[in-house]
C-alpha cells in the first residue's frame, strides 16, 4: 500500500466534486471509492439543476406563448429564446440552493443509521427539497402528458366557447325580443288602419257599381262611404307617419345589437384560447393521469432531490472525513482556536462545546497590559510634574502665585 497512487480525477469528476461542495485537494489524496461517492453526489445536484432549468423554461414558455388552439403546433421563436434564458437562470438558482442544502447537511453521526436527532436537524433541508421537487415535477409532468392534455384542452376550449356564446344569447336575445314586440305593436296599429281603409274603399266601389242594391253611380250612400274612406285614409297616413319611423329606428337598433353580438362571438376564439394556461394544464394532467401516476411522478422527483441529503446522513466516516477534520483542526491550531467538545451542559442539559480563541485572548491581554502601562506612565509623568512645580513654589512662592493668576 505504500506505493498506492490515488486515481487522477478528470474534469467532470472535479466538476461534480465542486457541485456537492467537496474539497478536491483533500479528495485527490483519497481512494477511488471516495472519488466516485462524491462525484455521484455532485452528479445528482447537477442533474437536479438541469431538470429545474428544463422545467422552468417549459413553464415560462407555456405561460407566455401566444395563445390559440391547443392542437395548433408551432413554436414562437421570441418566447422560446426568453424561455431558454429564464430556464438557465432558474436552473442556476435551484442548483445553488441544492448545493447549499447538500453542503450544509454535514455527515450526521458517522453511521449508516439515520437517528431521530439527525432527521430533526435535517428537517428544514428536507422541506426545502420537497418544495423544489414539486416545482420541478409539475412542468415536466404536463410535458409528459402533452398529447393527451392538448386533446382534452381542445374539448375544454370548445365547451368554454359554446358556454360563452350561450351566455351571449341570454344577454342579447331578450333585448332583441323586446324590440321585436314593440315593432309588432306598431305594425298591428298600421295594419288595423290599413284594413279599415281597404274595407271602406271596397264598400265605395261596390256601392257605385250597384252591388249593394242602391243603384249604379255615386249616390248619397256612396258619398257617405267616400267621406268615411277619406277619413280612414287620413288616419292611416297619420299612424304610418307616426309608427314607421319608430319601426325603422327599432330595426336599426336590432341590427346594431346583432352586430355587437356577432363581434362578441368572433372574440370567443380568443377567450377560449385564453384557457390554455399552466394552471389549466396541470389540472388536466391530474385528471388524465390520475392521482396515483401524478403522485408517483412527484415522488420520483422528491426522491431525486432528497437522495443527497439522506445519503450524507447515512455515510460512514471515511478517509475524506478524517482528512477534512484533520485540516480543520490544523487551521484551528494555526489560528489559535481550541475546541473542548462536550465541555459543559446548557440549561436544557445538552452538551455544549467550549471554544477558546487563544490568539484573540492573547491580543486582548496585550492590549490590557499596554493600557495599564500607559496608565502607569501617565501617573509617573504627573508625579514628576508635581515635583517640579513644588520646587518652583519652594524657590519663590509669590512669583509662582502671580504666574498662576496671570494664566
Amino acid at each position: 500500500m505504500e506505493n498506492y497512487q490515488p486515481h487522477k480525477p478528470g474534469f467532470f469528476m472535479r466538476l461534480f466534486w465542486k457541485a456537492c461542495g467537496a474539497d478536491s485537494a483533500i479528495l485527490s489524496k483519497c481512494d477511488y471509492r471516495e472519488h466516485v461517492k462524491y462525484a455521484c453526489l455532485g452528479g445528482i445536484v447537477v442533474a437536479t439543476g438541469l431538470l429545474a432549468g428544463i422545467a422552468g423554461g417549459y413553464a415560462f414558455y407555456t405561460i407566455f406563448e401566444p395563445k390559440g388552439s391547443a392542437i395548433e403546433y408551432g413554436t414562437d421563436s421570441q418566447t422560446a429564446i426568453l424561455a431558454v434564458v429564464f430556464g438557465i437562470i432558474w436552473g442556476t438558482i435551484i442548483f445553488n440552493i441544492d448545493r447549499f442544502i447538500v453542503t450544509s447537511t454535514g455527515q450526521g453521526d458517522g453511521t449508516e443509521a439515520i437517528t431521530r436527532e439527525e432527521l430533526i436537524g435535517a428537517l428544514p433541508r428536507i422541506i426545502m427539497g420537497i418544495i423544489i421537487a414539486i416545482t420541478i415535477s409539475k412542468p415536466l409532468e404536463i410535458r409528459i402528458f402533452k398529447s393527451e392534455i392538448d386533446v382534452a384542452l381542445v374539448k375544454e376550449q370548445q365547451k368554454a366557447q359554446a358556454d360563452f356564446i350561450a351566455n351571449l344569447d341570454t344577454i342579447y336575445q331578450p333585448r332583441i325580443d323586446k324590440l321585436n314586440e314593440k315593432i309588432e305593436v306598431w305594425k298591428a296599429e298600421i295594419e288595423q288602419k290599413q284594413e279599415r281603409f281597404t274595407e271602406l274603399e271596397q264598400e265605395y266601389v261596390d256601392e257605385t257599381q250597384g252591388k249593394r242594391g242602391n243603384g249604379v253611380g255615386p249616390g248619397p250612400v256612396a258619398k257617405a262611404i267616400l267621406a268615411r274612406t277619406t277619413r280612414a285614409e287620413v288616419a292611416l297616413n297619420a299612424i304610418m307617419a307616426k309608427n314607421q319611423p319608430l319601426i325603422d329606428s327599432t330595426y336599426a337598433q336590432i341590427t346594431a345589437i346583432e352586430q355587437e353580438r356577432k363581434d362578441k362571438i368572433n372574440t370567443s376564439d380568443k377567450i377560449a384560447s385564453g384557457l390554455d394556461g399552466l394552471l389549466e394544464r396541470i389540472k388536466l394532467a391530474h385528471e388524465i393521469a390520475g392521482i396515483w401516476i401524478t403522485l408517483f411522478i412527484t415522488l420520483l422527483f422528491v426522491a431525486i432531490e432528497l437522495t443527497p441529503i439522506f445519503f450524507k446522513l447515512m455515510l460512514i466516516k471515511s478517509p475524506y472525513d478524517y482528512l477534512s477534520d484533520n485540516y480543520k483542526e490544523l487551521i484551528n491550531a494555526r489560528e489559535g482556536i481550541e475546541i473542548k467538545h462536550g465541555y459543559y451542559k446548557d440549561k436544557k442539559g445538552k452538551q455544549q462545546d467550549l471554544v477558546v480563541y487563544h490568539k484573540a485572548q492573547r491580543h486582548i491581554s496585550e492590549q490590557v497590559k499596554l493600557t495599564e502601562a500607559h496608565e502607569e506612565l501617565k501617573d509617573y509623568i504627573i508625579e514628576k510634574w508635581k515635583e517640579k512645580e513644588k520646587e518652583k513654589i519652594d524657590q519663590n512662592p509669590y512669583e509662582y502665585i502671580d504666574t498662576v493668576k496671570n494664566t
